[in-house]
């Protein structure tokens, strides 16, 4: 199988990665730093997968038609994992616009441009999955984080009609949507009972492509949570602290 990952040197894809590497599968994987980039690659080749790597800048959209061509070159993909992303100081937006642009552009815009690129690949191919790591935080907005949970929610949005346009042609579109993920992005934060490992991620992950589902919250309990969320009167929503 041929795999592209955007963000590949994310906690979640690498661990992804590496439970796709044991069949031997060929990765095609993206991300900014070429350091991180090769060090994860040969940790997957030496798990016995075959490797290639790129370089790109996710902001830079001149160079995202050139990247898709360079990672389809050998073969036309059957997996895409798109994972790359920051994790906004929602404060510091506030108060600085230009930043809170920038923000939504890594988290929200950036993908949706390169979706766009993918997406003709496979609508050409009739068959394979594009799976997107969103956020739960894109299911409503929080004070705590309405900048990444809008850019998420933008995406989520893309891929509910990126999903209804490839359906039809065999391509499966899947909408990962994690709750608090134990990563270096959220070293700094306290955790509790709700945080999951990058390697539970991973395994939904793979069983969501298996499976061939549409939306997925990881770990699955932040489906009920986020059903309550989205449920609660606006009237009384906004007087919380969330």
């Amino acid at each position: 199988m041929n795999i592209i990952i955007v963000g590949a040197t994310s906690a979640m894809a690498q661990h992804t990665a590496r439970r796709y590497a044991k069949a031997g599968n060929r990765f095609v994987l993206i991300a900014r730093n070429a350091q991180k980039l090769t060090a994860v690659a040969d940790d997957l080749r030496a798990r016995g997968a075959e490797c290639e790597t790129l370089t790109l800048d996710i902001n830079d959209l001149d160079a995202h038609a050139g990247c898709v061509s360079a990672s389809i070159a050998a073969a036309a993909p059957d997996l895409l994992l798109m994972a790359h992303g920051t994790l906004p100081d929602q404060q510091a937006c506030e108060q600085d616009t230009a930043l809170m642009m920038q923000e939504f552009a890594t988290n929200g815009s950036s993908s949706l441009a390169l979706l766009n690129e993918y997406a003709r690949v496979f609508e050409a191919k009739g068959s394979g999955s594009i799976v997107v790591i969103t956020s739960v935080a894109g299911d409503r907005g929080r004070q705590s984080n309405y900048v990444y949970g809008a850019a998420k929610a933008a995406v989520s949005t893309y891929l509910s009609g990126l999903r209804n346009r490839l359906s039809k042609c065999g391509v499966s579109v899947i909408d990962i949507r994690p709750g608090f993920v134990d990563t270096p992005m959220t070293a700094d934060f306290s955790k509790g009972a709700l945080w999951a490992k990058p390697e539970q991620i991973a395994a939904g992950i793979e069983k969501a492509v298996a499976k061939k589902r549409n939306i997925v919250y990881l770990p699955g309990f932040w489906w009920a949570i986020m059903l309550i969320i989205r449920n609660i009167p606006e009237v009384i929503f906004k007087r919380l602290s969330l």
